[in-house]
């Protein structure tokens, strides 16, 4: 079970690559990398899990809790690239319609953007 993390920033513009497997032994990791950014004041985020192969609950907690973190300090979180399995996982829990998410086929963009 490996992540990896990778993270571009420009100003307060934070592009953010993850690949691997997001569950309860890699979730800490890809949190400890993620709240440090969300606690900046208008932080604009985005998130591509293309390379995500699986997601638990453990790993929705940490995507709500950044999510939290970035409205809290004015900021933007998006999270592109997610396969249908993932879109589906974010659909089933609500969080398709609060944050702003967009599916690797761009026709099944969420039109939400909060």
């Amino acid at each position: 079970m490996n992540i990896s993390v990778k993270i571009q920033e420009q100003d307060l513009k934070f592009n953010v690559m993850v690949q691997g497997e997001i569950d309860a032994f890699t979730a800490p990791k890809l949190r400890e990398r993620l709240f440090p950014l969300s606690e900046k004041a208008g932080a604009d985020i985005t998130i591509d899990l293309s390379g995500v192969t699986y997601l638990d609950s453990t790993g929705l907690g940490v995507f709500v809790g950044v999510f939290k973190n970035i409205r809290a300090n004015d900021g933007n979180l998006q999270i592109v690239g997610l396969s249908q399995r993932l879109m589906k996982l974010f659909k089933m829990t609500g969080l398709a319609n609060i944050m702003n998410i967009s599916s690797r086929n761009e026709g099944e963009e969420n039109e939400s953007n909060v």
